[in-house]
């Protein structure tokens, strides 16, 4: 989750709670004050989305638990409305949350769920006239819906797009300046010493000694320069699926550290998004580079398993483990979860010293 989604996200709970402070206001203002009833049903409203929505961001856009939810406020909305109609106005900050808490198709049917709470608490069902303000309503509420979700998607679409541009930019550039430039040198320090004459004069194997020298810092810093090129394409997904990526990733380090390493695949495969493709690659990379860094393992197991609405990657080895709550515990955790909140994902790590690691990546793909 992005920094303007967290604020749009933060926006959305403060009607919320800002429409029921609302109806309170209104309540007392058209009366003495409001019923016990209704401050106890006010109450528990807030409460139940402050506990289960606001306080479990990682868990929106589930269908499980989200759909219950989402449930219950509706029904705790239809009770507050029928003790107090003042709550009524609670609707315009209940309304959003279909779309906060689930993901399409299911938001849309969560959208009219609310609208049918509305008019269940309104007695306007058994109005002959209510079918048709139920289905303008509903309609609606689906359209504002519709746009909402086309501006999004255009918004990820072109976020994706920008970082591809950029990546390439910068791919281009590391390789038409420095990349060539070492190469320029490298040629030139070779043109050099075939012109240089004889081999006796112990001035010039010096000088042919620094020569050497220099071709060989040239050559490593070439060597780094098509490292950082290859870094910012995704080079083992350019040819190969997530999966096969995967899988010569874990066979490449399990030659390279003489360490059992295995790839499992659960669920039917399907395409991801680039960028969530490249996060889970990397992932993969940087959950191997700490094991073989710090962890001791004797075997690490990947494994990748597609769902309805989400994709995780598991890495498991079976090493020294560590305290995750340590201060300073390394293992690139912070960039991890970086990475998986840039795409709307989140890092989860089980470890103990002794008992090994378990990092977990999951991911919306919907």
């Amino acid at each position: 989750m992005n920094v303007w989604e967290a604020r749009w996200l933060h926006a959305f709970h403060l009607l919320f709670y800002a429409c029921l402070a609302l109806g309170l206001i209104l309540s007392i203002g058209e009366r003495a004050g409001p019923a016990p009833v209704s401050l106890v049903v006010a109450a528990l409203m807030a409460g139940w989305h402050g506990f289960f929505v606001v306080r479990r961001p990682h868990l929106l856009g589930r269908l499980h638990p989200m759909a219950l939810h989402l449930a219950v406020l509706c029904a705790l909305y239809v009770a507050l409305v029928l003790t107090d109609r003042s709550f009524d106005v609670v609707i315009f900050g209940l309304m959003p949350q279909a779309y906060v808490m689930l993901r399409t198709p299911w938001s849309y049917a969560g959208a009219v769920a609310t609208i049918l709470c509305t008019f269940a608490a309104r007695d306007y069902l058994d109005d002959p006239g209510a079918l048709w303000r139920l289905a303008g309503s509903c309609g609606l509420v689906v359209a504002i819906g519709l746009f909402v979700t086309y501006v999004m998607r255009q918004s990820a679409h072109n976020k994706t797009v920008g970082v591809l541009e950029e990546r390439a930019r910068l791919a281009r550039e590391i390789h038409d300046t420095l990349a060539q430039g070492l190469s320029g040198i490298i040629t030139q320090l070779e043109a050099a010493e075939q012109a240089m004459p004889g081999q006796g004069d112990p001035d010039l194997t010096s000088v042919r000694r620094r020569i050497t020298l220099a071709k060989e810092l040239a050559r490593d810093n070439l060597r780094e320069a098509r490292r950082s090129v290859d870094a910012l394409r995704p080079g083992p997904l350019e040819e190969a699926r997530l999966e096969e990526a995967l899988a010569q990733v874990a066979q490449r380090w399990a030659n390279a550290c003489e360490v059992s390493a295995t790839v499992t695949v659960d669920g039917t495969p399907r395409p991801l998004a680039g960028e969530v493709s490249g996060t889970l690659l990397r992932a993969a990379q940087e959950g191997l580079s700490n094991v073989a860094k710090h962890a001791q393992a004797g075997r690490v197991a990947i494994t990748l398993t597609y769902m309805d609405d989400e994709v995780t990657l598991d890495v498991f080895d079976d090493g020294t483990g560590f305290d995750p709550r340590a201060r300073g515990s390394g293992y690139g955790l912070a960039a991890m979860g970086e990475r998986a909140r840039g795409v709307g994902g989140t890092l989860t790590v089980e470890s103990a010293p002794g008992e090994g690691t378990a990092l977990c990546l999951r991911i919306p793909s919907g």
